[in-house]
């Protein structure tokens, strides 16, 4: 299946904390949309490899994302080396994405920036004709390179390049995060308490999204980075608070 989105991420729940709510504006529009996880998130204080891919499976129903995969590497380990990168590449020319979505170049959990400069580089390297690889059937590869790829702003906030209206998917987004239901505020006390389960985190996700749709004018929006300048088909595509 060829994708028009591929997000790539380091932990199952990064997507959906990141950037879900333009995921599902996107699956809206009759787009391909699908996800990869780089590793299994078995490091996490609270549950298992079992539940967290339980909880991928329901988060990506809600989404209504197109295919979910997860590359099994390391969690907390994994590095950006031959071996990696080949890996992704596979994925990428197996799916041909037009735009990946990363995580944030750099940010509290070390996975995530040393994650967006893996995908980075397997984006970069996939379009290179002469780096075989083969698909699960043993048939070679084509050479492809992704058009665009976006960073979404995690836990640490930095100014965005650019902020997408999610007012109309905040609902189907939140769900998607409530569908880890290991990992975070679990209002019967079943979870040890961490960084994210801790119940101001959930507001702080609310918080942001809230900030950044204010920021354009509209009451939820997720913010993203893009290394390249990003060009206007006209001035009339901008969005923005009114001035008045």
């Amino acid at each position: 299946m060829k994708l028009d989105i591929l997000a790539i991420a380091a932990h199952p729940d990064d997507v959906e904390l990141g950037c879900s709510g333009t995921l599902i504006k996107h699956v809206k529009k009759g787009q391909k949309v699908g996800i990869l996880d780089l590793t299994q998130g078995e490091l996490g204080t609270n549950g298992t490899v079992e539940s967290r891919y339980q909880e991928a499976a329901t988060a990506s129903q809600i989404m209504g994302v197109h295919i979910r995969e997860n590359a099994q590497l390391r969690d907390g380990f994994f590095e950006n080396n031959e071996e990696t990168k080949l890996k992704i590449i596979q994925y990428i020319r197996q799916y041909q994405p037009n735009i990946i979505i990363a995580n944030a170049l750099e940010d509290r959990h070390p996975d995530h920036g040393r994650g967006a400069l893996l995908i980075k580089d397997a984006c970069f390297l996939a379009g290179l004709s002469k780096i075989k690889t083969y698909d699960i059937h043993g048939a070679e590869q084509q050479a492809w390179r992704p058009k665009r790829i976006y960073h979404m702003i995690q836990d640490r906030f930095s100014e965005p390049d650019f902020v997408i209206d999610i007012s109309q998917e905040i609902d189907q987004k939140l769900a998607s995060i409530e569908a880890y239901t290991s990992q975070f505020y679990s209002k019967n006390g079943q979870n040890e308490l961490t960084y994210i389960s801790n119940p101001d985190f959930w507001e702080q996700i609310k918080s942001r999204s809230r900030m950044l749709g204010k920021r354009i004018g509209v009451s939820h929006g997720e913010g993203f980075h893009c290394e390249n300048t990003i060009g206007l088909e006209d001035l009339d595509a901008l969005k923005l608070p009114n001035l008045a």
